[in-house]
Parts: C-alpha cells; sequence; structure tokens
C-alpha cells in the first residue's frame, strides 16, 4: 500500500484512508470502553437459613401498596411523610428495624426508592419481606 504518491507536477500527494481508519478505530474503542451509567448497589445481607418470623418481629413495617401508596400501621403515608416518620423512628431508636413488604405488582425500583429513603433516614436495619400477594 503506497500512501505517498508523486503528482504530474512534481507535488506529493498524501492518502487520508489510514488516517481516517486510525481515528475510526479509536473512536469505536473509546465508545466501546466507556461508561456513563451510574451504578449504585444495595447492600442485601443474606443467610443461608430461612428468616424466620422473630427476626422481624418488633419492626417497623412499611407496606409499598400496588396502587402507589404507603402504609405504616394501616396509616397512609406519601413520600415526604415516610421520610420524616422514619426520621423519627431513628431518633428514638437507631437500632430498631424495618420491614419493607411489598404488594403483588409492584415495581422493583419503587421498593428501592423505599428502601433508599429508610436508610436516608438513619435506620441500617432494612428488610424485604414477601406479602401475602408476593
Amino acid at each position: 500500500m503506497q500512501v505517498v504518491r508523486k503528482k504530474r507536477g512534481g507535488r506529493a500527494l498524501i492518502s487520508l484512508t489510514p488516517l481516517i481508519d486510525v481515528v475510526f478505530i479509536l473512536l469505536v474503542f473509546f465508545m466501546l470502553a466507556s461508561s456513563f451509567t451510574e451504578w449504585r448497589a444495595i447492600d442485601l445481607a443474606t443467610s443461608a437459613k430461612a428468616v424466620s418470623a422473630a427476626s422481624v418481629e418488633g419492626a417497623v413495617l412499611v407496606r409499598v401498596r400496588a396502587d402507589g401508596g404507603l402504609d405504616i400501621a394501616g396509616e397512609r403515608l406519601d413520600a415526604e411523610a415516610l421520610a420524616a416518620r422514619m426520621a423519627s423512628v431513628a431518633e428514638r431508636n437507631p437500632e430498631r428495624r424495618v420491614a419493607v413488604q411489598p404488594d403483588a405488582g409492584v415495581p422493583l425500583q419503587r421498593v428501592v426508592t423505599v428502601m433508599e429513603t429508610v436508610t436516608a433516614a438513619g435506620l441500617s436495619g432494612v428488610s424485604i419481606v414477601r406479602g401475602p400477594g408476593g
């Protein structure tokens, strides 16, 4: 492959094809190597043993309803009221456990958002409990 060719007038012609090939390969490399997604993880502590009813006994039960609402002890709340309630629970007892019980058909992202709200209030003992329909 000859890159430099002589023209009749004595001036050399430079072929841009190899340069374009290199730039294209670099572009593809950086597109595949870079990631613009923010990855976050939630720590879920699981054990090989089945979770007993005694481990969630005395915990605050937050029910995530299929219609988008939240319940604590039968009282309907919105997201802001949940954050305030969890902050007051954390003030009284920071070791208090919280059980999140999603109804059947609740999107996982909604459950994760509720768990993040609970942990942001200062409570670290958050568990997911299977609901009656889930």
